[in-house]
């Protein structure tokens, strides 16, 4: 599996005074008593896939950067660890992912050198491996997350239970299943040429 970047607001400041309730009410107009219920039903979701969500205290901030650290992270062969490393941070341990020394801090607990992220973070880089990604996603039509893409062909949209995966990549197996009509042994080849079967 592989992490894309997507922003749900790349608008979004670096250091927001709202909390996420207040931010949710007024982005769908609706009450805070509205968005804490709602907000509740994903805690619980989250929960029943054994993750802590504490967004009583979760702490709104712009993601570029962070982003951009997973796409280092990515070139280092450990976005997956940096990833799961800032969900983490951010939606059960309250840190400020838009705050370089948090960052900084994150990514070497992954194995990343401090001073290479820190150089990072200090400039732009990693800024249009980020814009690719989201410019896909605009191609793709996606407009939220969570959404898994499979074989670039496939879709499931939202937080979905075990289940429902679980059907999909059946669908995905069945259709897309190769079927091999001679098994007799032939040639194998490949881009540097074709093997003689050994008799």
């Amino acid at each position: 599996m592989t992490y894309r970047c997507y922003e749900l607001d790349p608008s979004a400041g670096r250091d927001i005074k709202e909390n996420i309730y207040e931010s949710l009410a007024k982005k769908y107009g609706m009450s805070i008593e509205q968005a804490k219920a709602n907000t509740q039903n994903m805690v619980q979701m989250a929960k029943n896939a054994g993750l802590d969500y504490q967004m009583d205290t979760l702490i709104l901030t712009n993601t570029f950067d962070a982003h951009r650290l997973t796409m280092y992270a990515k070139s280092q062969g450990l976005m997956k660890e940096m990833t799961e490393r800032i969900l983490r941070a951010h939606f059960s341990e309250s840190k400020h992912i838009g705050d370089h020394q948090t960052l900084a801090d994150l990514a070497v607990e992954v194995g990343l050198n401090r001073e290479a992220v820190e150089k990072l973070l200090a400039s732009d880089e990693m800024t249009a491996e980020v814009r690719a990604d989201e410019q896909a996603a605009q191609q793709y039509r996606i407009t939220g997350v969570p959404f898994f893409l499979i074989n670039k062909k496939y879709a499931l949209s939202g937080a979905q239970p075990v289940e429902v995966f679980v059907q999909a990549l059946n669908k995905v197996i069945a259709e897309d299943e190769i079927v091999v009509l001679n098994t007799e042994d032939g040639l194998n080849c490949d881009e540097n040429g074709c093997e003689i079967p050994k008799k």
